[in-house]
């Protein structure tokens, strides 16, 4: 496994998301990295082509900004829609890449945050469902519980990424790479 350094900005990736017991549950075609440091690569991903783990496909239909953590339990997609910014949260394990796709471990709970800043946790009765399934280990659900809690105080705060202007920033910052190449 390499380093995230080593991950360039203005490089095109692949994205995977594995589920607990190593079975792959969504990947998407590309995302053009606009960002990146030891805890956080931004992708912005825009008409990707995403495969569910069922072999479904479609393609998205807005350009959003990805942010995954490399040290965090959770990554969020703040997709541009004309009505404002929706952002989507999954819980999941911090993102690592390998020179193949940048890749982490979907936990199920996912959090949808409206352009008001309203909230809804979803996708309860799944994690419960996997978490007897695949039997997750006890530190996964302390950790998927705590990092839950966290994660409504930055939406509340409208802490990064939960912040229109930086979402534009890195936005503004592939729009502008896009028009140059």
């Amino acid at each position: 496994m390499k380093n995230l350094p080593e991950l360039q900005s203005y490089r095109e990736i692949y994205i995977q998301s594995y589920k607990h017991d190593g079975s792959l549950h969504r990947t998407w075609s590309k995302g053009l990295v606009v960002h990146v440091d030891d805890d956080l690569i931004v992708a912005i991903t825009n008409k990707a082509t995403v495969i569910e783990n069922d072999g479904r496909r479609w393609m998205t239909k807005e350009p959003a900004v990805y942010f995954l953590y490399t040290k965090k339990w959770y990554n969020v997609i703040a997709m541009i829609r004309n009505d404002g910014i929706y952002y989507y949260c999954n819980l999941a394990s911090p993102s690592i890449y390998d020179e193949e796709a940048l890749k982490n471990i979907d936990y199920d709970l996912d959090i949808k945050v409206y352009p008001d800043f309203k909230y809804q946790i979803l996708d309860e009765l799944e994690y419960r469902k996997h978490q007897s399934e695949m039997q997750y280990p006890l530190i996964i659900s302390e950790i998927l519980d705590y990092t839950m809690k966290q994660l409504i105080k930055r939406i509340k705060n409208r802490s990064e990424p939960f912040n229109q202007k930086i979402v534009n920033q890195y936005y503004q910052q592939y729009l502008d790479y896009m028009k140059s190449s």
